[in-house]
Parts: C-alpha cells; structure tokens; sequence
C-alpha cells in the first residue's frame, strides 16, 4: 500500500476505529453468549429441567438478532443522510450503555418474572445498537481503502470479531480461575458486563476524531441524500439485499454453533470442566483471526465472492466432521474441530467487511450493508444455538452438523448469482 507518512495517522485512526466498535459488538455478545451458556438459565429462567434452563437462555439471544434490522434501519436511514461517523457513535453508546445495564439486574429469585423481562429489554438495546455498528465500520474502512486494498482494509471491522471473543473469553476464564463457582454464580458474572464500558470510551475517543469518508462526501455533491434510503433499497435494489442476506448466513450459522453452542455442550453433555473448555476455545479462535487474515489477501488478489463460496464449501464439509470430532470423547479432538470451525468461519466471514458494502451505491450503502448482515444474523443465528440445543438433545451431534451443513448451502446458492459489484 503506498501513501504518505501524513496520510498513516489517519489511515490508523480509522482502520483501528472500524476495529474497535466491532471489538465491542462481539464483546457484548459473546459475554452474553456465555453467560446464556453457563449461569443465565437458573439465574433469570427458572425450571425444573436444567436442560430447559439452558434453551430458554439460549433463546433470549434471539432477541438481539430481531432488534438488528431495527437498529439496521435507523441507523441506516442516519447513516445514509447525515453521514457515518456520527451514527457509530451513537450506535456504541447505545450498545455499550445495554450491556452495561445487564450488570445491574437483578434475578428472578429477587424480582420474578420482570427479572428476564428486564434482561430480554436490555437484549433489545444490544441488538438495537449493533443494528448500525457492523455496517457503519464496514463502510469507514471500505471507503477509505486505496484501490486493490478493499477486502484488507474490510477485515478490520472483521478482526474485531476474534479480538472481543479473545477480550469476553479471557475474562470469563479469568473469573473462573479466580472465583469459586458459587462466587461466579453470586457476582462474578457481572464483572463482564462492567468491564465494557472500558471498550466503550476507548472506542467513542476514537470515533470522535474521525472525519466522514471520502465515499459519502462524494455522494452528497452529486446528488442530495435519499429521503427515505430503506424505500430506495427495496425499490432499486432488492436483489442485492436479499442475494446478500443469505450471503451471511452460513457465518453466523458457523460462528454461534463453534463458540456458545459448544461450550454449553461441551461443558454439560460432554462432561470437561468449564475452564478447560473456555481454554480450549481461546486457543481455537486464534485460527479464526488467522482465517479473516487469510481470506482477506485472497480476495483483494483474486474475487471476494469466490473465496466466500470456498468457504462456504469448506462449512458443509466442518458440518459431516462435527459428530465424529467434537463428540469424539477426546479433548483433543474436539479443540482441533473447533479450530478448523473457526478457521473456515474466516473464509466464510473475513471478505464480507469488503464485499457487502459494495453491492450497494453510496447513497443507501450503509442501510443496504446493514440489512443484508443483520437479517442474515436472524436467519443464521438468532436460534442457532437453541434449535441446536434440541437437536443434540434429543437426537445427538449428527443433526446439528446436518443444519450447519444446510445453512452453508443456503448461502453458497445465493452468492452464485451475485458478480463482483462496482457500486458508484
């Protein structure tokens, strides 16, 4: 990449603030993710069935993903009208300031039933706030990129996927090496959800000190911004949305199976220890990070879409592996499928940061990014880890490598007809 040694602050500052609010996102969720996984069940659910515990939890995560396309459409109508850098500040507010509020709730042993209503409310407000946040760092590190660099500069937002599962999956194995279970169950779950608000400010110092992007101030000198930029999607554009809905699909699908799904299986069903599965993740997430990386490079080089069919592919083949590997009875085997799960998610999520955003033009690019990412969140992991749950249940690990399979060829079927856009 070339560039002057004036331009590198800048370059920097908005590489790393696309990063950060990502970071956040995946934080907030993947805390909540394994909460829902380890203490929310008897905590907010009560149940006689710890089973059922675990799978009302596991459907509270549910909410979020209906809550995105809302937050999609009015961060995006924002986004598209007033410009990016002022809709991902509010947007992480809104975000950290829900999480942060779940610290302080109390549980239905305190207040009943108002307990999980209060928490599935705040679950709202996460995915309210995410709605805007993938879109709008996407778009700030996709127009800022030089030529040739889309997919590089796209995995920045990308790569704060692993960095806040390293940051919630860290800390939770912390605690648990620090706390005893009753103390973890008590409080010590609550620290996470503080702890956010640290990712929050560093994440709001940086966006504040950025300026719109080239892409958007282009766009307002050509003609006025749309009116209403969702009615102008659905109009001029359907295809690409629904064509890039699916798209997502198989990364979500893949995400929320390898990392909540997993842990809740594998720390009850399977029988390891909760910090040795917590561990185990860690290490696999690595790969993940390492995938995004190189699934990046190799979209920039060759077409983003045809490594996002790769993995695709490589998801339904990780799909047949999930019986014989993760319920193989072995540590280590089951570490080695969550590597190459998290590994293959990269292809399947690492190029999306630079190919979604540009089946759209400028002018309603951040409400046709958003739409696309969050209604695919719902079809790919809004129950994904509940409808999982059952499965295993009730008929073992075959059929959820069979869903996982299906959820892949769902979105390997809607990128063969998508082409390399060339948004103006």
């Amino acid at each position: 990449m070339t560039g002057s040694k004036a331009n590198a602050p800048s370059t920097r500052r908005v590489l790393g603030a696309s990063l950060i609010g990502t970071a956040v996102e995946f934080y907030d969720f993947y805390i909540y993710a394994t909460a829902a996984s380890l203490v929310f069940g008897p905590l907010f659910f009560p149940a006689a069935d710890p089973g059922i515990q675990l799978l009302a939890a596991y459907a509270s995560l549910a909410v979020a993903f209906i809550a995105r396309p809302v937050g999609a459409v009015a961060f995006g109508h924002f986004g598209d009208r007033i410009g990016r850098k002022s809709t991902l500040v509010a947007s992480l507010l809104i975000m950290g300031g829900s999480t942060m509020a779940i610290a302080f709730l109390p549980t239905y042993q305190s207040i009943g039933w108002v307990a999980p209503a209060l928490l599935c409310l705040l679950r709202f407000g996460q995915g309210f706030g995410l709605g805007g946040e993938w879109g709008g760092a996407a778009l700030l590190a996709v127009e800022n990129a030089p030529p040739g660099w889309k997919a590089r500069f796209g995995m920045a937002p990308q790569l704060g996927a692993p960095v806040g599962f390293i940051a919630a999956n860290g800390l939770f194995l912390l605690l648990g090496l620090i706390l005893s279970p009753d103390q973890f169950r008590a409080w010590g779950w609550r620290i996470p959800f503080l702890a956010s608000a640290v990712l929050v400010m560093l994440g709001l110092w940086v966006r504040l000190k950025l300026t719109e992007t080239p892409a958007f101030a282009a766009a307002l000198e050509e003609a006025p911004p749309a009116r209403v930029p969702i009615a102008e999607l659905v109009r001029n554009h359907a295809v690409e949305t629904i064509g890039g809905t699916f798209a997502v699909v198989a990364c979500f699908a893949l995400f929320y199976i390898a990392t909540a799904f997993a842990l809740g299986y594998g720390t009850t069903t399977l029988g390891y220890p909760r910090e040795t599965f917590l561990a185990v993740q860690l290490v696999a997430i690595l790969f993940m990070a390492a995938g995004i990386v190189a699934a990046a490079w190799l979209a920039d080089l060759h077409d983003p879409r045809r490594v996002l069919m790769g993995g695709c592919i490589a998801t339904i083949v990780t799909g047949m592996l999930m019986a014989p590997m993760l319920g193989g009875g072995s540590l280590l085997m089951a570490g080695a499928y969550l590597a190459l799960s998290l590994w293959v998610m990269g292809f399947v999520y690492g190029p999306l940061g630079g190919w979604l955003p540009e089946l759209f033009p400028a002018r309603v690019r951040y409400t046709g990014a958003s739409m696309a990412f969050n209604l695919g969140g719902i079809i790919g992991g809004g129950l994904t880890p509940a409808v999982a749950q059952v499965l295993a249940r009730d008929h073992g690990l075959v059929p959820v490598g069979l869903y996982l399979a299906a959820a892949a060829l769902l979105s390997l079927i809607a990128l063969i007809p998508l082409r390399r856009a060339a948004a103006a």
